[in-house]
């Protein structure tokens, strides 16, 4: 765990390094901005699909990586795999994923390999209807990256893509609904995204009430506490907790005289 935690460091270090090097690099916010979901890619299978295909029912958690990365693209794979374990909603169920390659030379047959060794990692029946890995034209994928925000850059000399680390989460309907920057991602923050993300039509009540006492904050991509709401639910619970005392308390005074 600690040399997971040791590359992630240094992969994150070198992407901010290729990111000053590079200046048209980085990770916008599109928030609401709709996907064009009639771009087209080919599955695993080698098959000409098209984006929509993906969406309408669940939530959509997007990656673009590729799938020669010598490092970061890896961690960031792995981040997530990470936090899909953790998570009780299931993949292909509650949610679906959608990873990208961005490198244009990568085929169907790598992407299918990619595919097998992470749901083979994940463990959980019908994942593989629910974890897709597409490759596509440069036309497709530069305008997939351009909808939600996500700017990379070939680096000649050596070889590789500069890129920014992170994922997005998408409603049903294919609209921006939440970043997650990095390499490791929180799975509460991963859960809430993906509640909101699906209109509430997924999740438990608890959901809700960590909804009405957490709220995204766009600058770091995570869940912060809304001091205001727990203060309210704070009352709200005492003021509970007093009026069931005072209702104990007069019931026993009223046994003690009868």
């Amino acid at each position: 765990m600690r040399l997971t935690v040791v590359l992630a460091a240094f992969a994150v270090s070198l992407a901010q390094a290729e990111t000053a090097a590079l200046g048209g690099v980085g990770f916008d916010q599109r928030l609401n901005e709709q996907v064009p979901l009639e771009l087209e890619f080919r599955n695993e299978a080698g098959t000409r699909v098209a984006l929509g295909r993906y969406f309408g029912k669940r939530p959509v958690v997007l990656s673009l990586v590729y799938y020669n990365c010598p490092m970061l693209c890896t961690l960031t794979l792995n981040g997530m795999l990470r936090a899909f374990r953790a998570l009780s909603f299931d993949i292909g169920s509650q949610y679906e994923v959608v990873t990208v390659s961005i490198d244009p030379r990568e085929t169907p047959a790598l992407a299918a390999v990619k595919k097998r060794s992470y749901i083979e990692s994940y463990r959980r029946p019908g994942a593989e209807r629910g974890w897709h890995f597409l490759t596509g034209e440069r036309k497709s994928i530069e305008a997939l990256a351009h909808s939600v925000g996500f700017r990379y850059a070939y680096d000649a000399a050596s070889g590789q893509f500069a890129h920014a680390t992170g994922i997005v989460v998408l409603t049903p309907e294919g609209r921006v609904a939440r970043y997650h920057y990095g390499v490791e991602f929180s799975p509460r923050d991963l859960r809430l995204s993906l509640v909101e993300a699906a209109a509430n039509r997924i999740g438990s009540p608890v959901d809700q009430v960590l909804l009405f006492c957490f709220a995204y904050d766009p600058a770091t991509g995570k869940y912060g506490a809304v001091v205001m709401n727990l203060l309210r639910a704070g009352a709200v619970a005492t003021l509970m907790a007093v009026g069931g005392l005072v209702l104990i308390l007069l019931r026993r005074e009223r046994r003690s005289r009868t």
